[in-house]
């Protein structure tokens, strides 16, 4: 059966599996990704899938502090042994986690975070939004349930563009280090402050000053 995109970068991120290997596992598994994730067990190429239920105590909690000690973050990201957690590659992947925290000011670490009142509200306001502009109210909750994907992607870290390959979302980032290192990697928690915050200041593009850096 033909797969759509959406599943197969879905497929991708839950086990670092190649593109195309998630793909033909969709069709073997008729669609479904819990019986697709299995395919890809069974054949050893879901090696970040293989690793998720191992424990990830080890790891380090890594700083980024923005130029001028305008934005500053925390970030603890675990790995299974304090060797890994030692390594330059490991303290290196944190960082870049860090910096993209800062530029990317995420709310919460992964969509199951996400208060559901929070939620409510945010369909509220989209079915709002799209009743304005006249979209028939039999699709209405479909495209709600699409734009809340969006709210997904912009405030969620796990699913939000890497800011250095943006083609790339931060899970299926930390799933390539699970495969390359070959440890299960749990990123647990962020904290990011900023200056001024909640008090009335102009507005700063963080984004494209953290990127400037970057390039640097």
């Amino acid at each position: 059966m033909a797969v759509n995109a959406s599943a197969v970068k879905e497929l991708r991120e839950k086990t670092g599996a190649g593109m195309l290997d998630c793909k033909k596992a969709l069709e073997e598994a008729n669609g479904d990704l819990t019986k697709a994730v299995e395919v890809l067990r069974e054949k050893g190429l879901a090696a970040a899938a293989n690793k998720a239920g191992r424990i990830a105590t080890e790891g380090v909690v890594e700083s980024y502090i923005h130029a001028g000690g305008r934005i500053g973050v925390l970030v603890e990201v675990n790995c299974e042994t304090d060797f890994v957690a030692k390594t330059d590659q490991f303290r290196d992947f944190v960082r870049d986690i860090a910096m993209h925290i800062a530029a990317s000011n995420p709310r919460y670490v992964r969509r199951e975070e996400v208060p559901q009142e929070e939620i409510e509200k945010e369909k509220e306001i989209l079915k709002a939004q799209a009743l304005n502009e006249g979209k028939p109210e039999k699709i209405v909750e479909k495209m709600v349930e699409g734009r809340i994907g969006k709210f997904y992607e912009e405030f969620c870290l796990l699913e939000q563009s890497f800011i250095k390959d943006p083609d790339k979302t931060i899970s299926t980032l930390i799933n390539e280090k699970i495969n390359t290192i070959g440890e299960n990697i749990s990123l647990r928690r962020f904290v990011r402050f900023e200056l001024g915050e909640g008090l009335e200041k102009k507005e700063d593009n963080f984004y494209e000053e953290v990127m400037s850096q970057v390039k640097q």
